[in-house]
């Protein structure tokens, strides 16, 4: 019989629509201002006490608050307003000092029930939902003094294969390197070998101690150079290192000669994005020195032994590693798993190979930013960081074998450490340390105005699609504006279970996607009503009308659908927002237009002798 579906076709209609709006509802709780705190050390670990005592910090402060809950590693604050959240970060992070990682965050209100089954919001893009915002200041002085070290380490291990004798490669204050030479004859040989290997510097022949030197000056140009790609590579760092986070569209961007802004969306683990983002975290693998070298303190891990001295000389650092895993030893303490690159294990091999039986250490070097005060500034409390460099021997341990682009490190603290130092190392080490010269949370860049008047083009342009569609096909009309509805209900839980950004571009891909659903509609109707023209029943009208006008929809749409797929290709930011919403709303509008209209259609007037369509 004509326009009669099979039962399992309007429960797979229900099915479909109750999940729908089972799991875009959500979107309907929006999420509470909150600070977040957790401690700077991987292995430090918030209990009620330290829930206790940070409510008594805001209480002190005046600062109503509301849910304190321990979520993980970190202690949870819900707030009343966005205005309460500096003043309560201010307030917190005062009274528990630079221990503690005091983040702004937005904590979701999404019921158990609703987690439960999977359910979660759409994360809202910054210009939607406004975020945290980072501007960190990269420290050219330390990085250039850190390459010049490595150049200092690289000249005295090359003298030594060319049999160049020398009496010191020292890094002085001013940013050059001093070689004294046992001879002139030395010296001369030296400065062929540098002229040769080396064009970064300027040479400059001296006398010191009575020996004849070098003095090797960085060049204005190889500066340049070694500034743009510290920031550079900073930038690439840090994206990386977002991406390991899981942040949805973070906006991580160069701003001027020496500073990084990073935008973060409000619904993510801001602490552990400002601990992971801000760490300079790297190692060095050094031999134990026999005779002088430098001291460094031990991790107490390390069999409470107090200090130990390392050679000057580094074998690998964290640069050459390519892939870093956490694994746990046969006494149930984790370490981590490293691999690696071509130079890196070759350079590996060789130093384990001659010094089997000799001690190693690793070397773990962190850039820490610590809190000194609070500064107002623009009616705001300003933090006003330090930055401080801590260095620490994480294991030392006896070569018993040659190994080379494969290897394990032990001597961390807890789990979560070897987690956060595998995440630094595959993510890639800073190439030069950081420090936070601002961090506050931003509202929408688009403005509250802006936002509200794109949620309201989605409704008018709804509201005006229904008022045509009903005034111009009638009951058919009802049934086209039940699917839009529909459609915007599963547009939003695809999106929600996808895990999809909402931005404001997308807003325009919902708002498009009203059009071209109806556009279905539109198409299947006229269809109709040319087949009633030609004199045709209304069953059999209606049944051409959904058969014959399927084909030119599925055409348009897939055409449609492979415009929005390469604009996710090669767009960023906003384009990729808009590209997602029009495909989704494009496929759910395939399954509303002309499915869920035709089982309506079949409802109302299948199996019954009709005379004539409201149409």
């Amino acid at each position: 019989m004509l326009n009669k579906y099979p039962l399992w076709k309007y429960a797979v209609i229900v099915i479909v629509l109750a999940l729908g709006i089972l799991y875009s509802l959500p979107n309907l709780f929006p999420a509470d201002p909150a600070v977040q705190v957790r401690g700077a050390d991987a292995g430090m670990v918030m209990n009620q006490t330290s829930l206790n005592r940070i409510s008594s910090l805001l209480d002190e402060a005046g600062i109503d608050h509301f849910g304190e809950e321990i979520v993980g590693q970190s202690a949870l604050v819900r707030l009343h307003s966005n205005d309460a959240q500096l003043d309560a970060k201010a307030a917190i992070q005062r009274g528990l000092g630079s221990d503690y990682i005091v983040a702004l965050n937005l904590a979701p209100t999404t019921p158990d029930w609703l987690t439960a089954i999977g359910a979660q919001p759409m994360s809202l893009g910054l210009d939607l939902s406004g975020g945290v915002h980072f501007l960190l200041e990269v420290d050219m002085d330390r990085f250039i003094d850190t390459q010049l070290n490595s150049y200092a380490a690289n000249i005295r291990r090359s003298f030594r294969e060319e049999n160049i004798r020398y009496r010191g490669v020292d890094v002085l204050d001013n940013d050059s390197i001093q070689l004294l030479l046992a001879d002139t004859d030395f010296r001369d040989q030296a400065e062929r070998w540098l002229n040769t290997n080396l064009g970064d510097f300027q040479i400059d022949e001296i006398e010191s101690r009575g020996l004849p030197g070098l003095s090797l000056t960085l060049t204005e140009a190889r500066i340049n150079e070694l500034q743009d790609y510290a920031v550079s590579q900073n930038r690439t760092t840090l994206n990386n290192r977002v991406n390991e986070l899981g942040v949805a569209e973070p906006l991580v961007q160069r701003q001027g000669e020496n500073r990084i802004v990073v935008e973060l969306p409000g619904v993510q683990d801001t602490a552990q994005a400002k601990n992971i983002l801000g760490k300079a975290a790297n190692l060095e693998f050094r031999l134990e020195a026999t005779s002088g070298g430098e001291v460094f303190p031990m991790r107490s891990s390390q069999g409470g032994r107090g200090t130990a001295a390392l050679e000057r000389d580094v074998i690998v650092t964290g640069d050459n590693v390519t892939d870093a895993r956490v694994s746990y030893d046969q006494n149930g303490l984790p370490q981590v798993q490293v691999s690696l690159d071509g130079e890196g294990g070759s350079r590996m091999g060789q130093v384990t190979r001659a010094n089997i039986g000799r001690p190693m250490g690793v070397l773990f070097i962190e850039q820490k930013s610590v809190l000194q005060r609070y500064e107002q500034q623009n009616g705001e409390q300003v933090p006003i960081y330090n930055s401080v460099e801590e260095r620490e021997i994480i294991s030392l341990a006896t070569i018993r074998g040659a190994f080379s682009n494969s290897f394990v490190i032990t001597g961390l603290d807890s789990p979560q450490e070897a987690s956060d130092l595998a995440l630094l190392l595959r993510a890639g080490a800073l190439a030069a340390p950081m420090s936070f010269v601002e961090e506050r949370t931003i509202g929408p860049s688009l403005g509250a105005e802006n936002i509200r008047q794109g949620t309201n083009s989605v409704i008018i342009g709804f509201a005006l699609v229904i008022l045509f569609m009903i005034a111009w096909y009638k009951v058919f009309g009802v049934f086209a504006s039940v699917a839009l509805g529909a459609n915007l209900i599963l547009t939003v839980a695809v999106m929600s279970l996808m895990g999809a950004t909402l931005t404001l571009p997308g807003i325009a891909g919902i708002v498009l996607t009203v059009g071209m659903a109806v556009d279905a509609n539109v198409l299947i109707y006229s269809r109709i009503r040319e087949e009633l023209a030609e004199g045709r029943s209304p069953q059999t009208a209606i049944d051409a009308g959904y058969g014959r006008a399927f084909v030119t929809i599925l055409d348009a749409n897939i055409t449609t659908l492979i415009v929005a797929v390469i604009l996710f290709a090669i767009g960023t930011g906003p384009v990729k927002g808009f590209a997602v919403t029009l495909s989704v709303g494009i496929i759910t509008s395939m399954f509303t237009a002309i499915m869920l209209t035709r089982a309506l259609a079949n409802l109302t007037f299948g199996g019954r002798a009709v005379k004539k369509l409201p149409i």
